[in-house]
């Protein structure tokens, strides 16, 4: 299994303020997408809940500490130890968030695709860790520049985990 952590975070690490993402980037949406579907997802509840449901063609696996917490459409799990026994061996699987899960989850994980968004560093409760530059290596770095679509400048970055 190769665990792959996706997220957009700004130059703070930054990921949103009151369960909302604070950027709308549409080619990240798109890239979302494109690197997600047809895989597992593992998510925090308060991430599923900041969407409008599960995101569609991929299996969505939710860790939550309420034991009786249900969400059509998700394998609901207690750790994400149980989220990735829930999903499986032989594919990439992503976590797209929150926080607390990619602070939780980057000890295990392979792989980092991360939006960098530029020049901003605004306040927020919730943020992706620190990626130590001993034991991950960016592997790929592609400029998107600010225009009608997009009020950022941001890199997607491919790091991947050398130790």
């Amino acid at each position: 299994m190769t665990v792959t952590l996706i997220a957009a975070a700004a130059e703070n690490n930054a990921l949103g303020k009151d369960n909302r993402m604070i950027w709308r980037l549409p080619d990240d949406f798109k890239r979302f997408k494109q690197l997600t579907t047809g895989h597992h997802i593992i998510m925090g509840r308060k991430t599923l809940e900041s969407m409008d449901g599960p995101l569609p063609n991929r299996t969505n696996v939710v860790i939550t500490r309420q034991a009786d917490y249900t969400h059509e459409g998700c394998i609901i799990v207690n750790s994400l130890d149980e989220a990735l026994a829930a999903s499986p061996r032989d594919e990439e699987v992503y976590i797209i968030g929150g926080g607390e899960i990619y602070k939780q989850s980057i000890a295990r994980a392979d792989k980092i695709e991360l939006t960098r968004v530029l020049g901003i560093s605004p306040e927020a409760d919730a943020y992706f860790p620190d990626i130590d530059t001993d034991e991950w290596t960016l592997t790929e770095s592609v400029f998107h520049g600010k225009d009608e679509k997009h009020g950022y400048e941001f890199v997607f970055e491919t790091w991947v985990k050398t130790t």
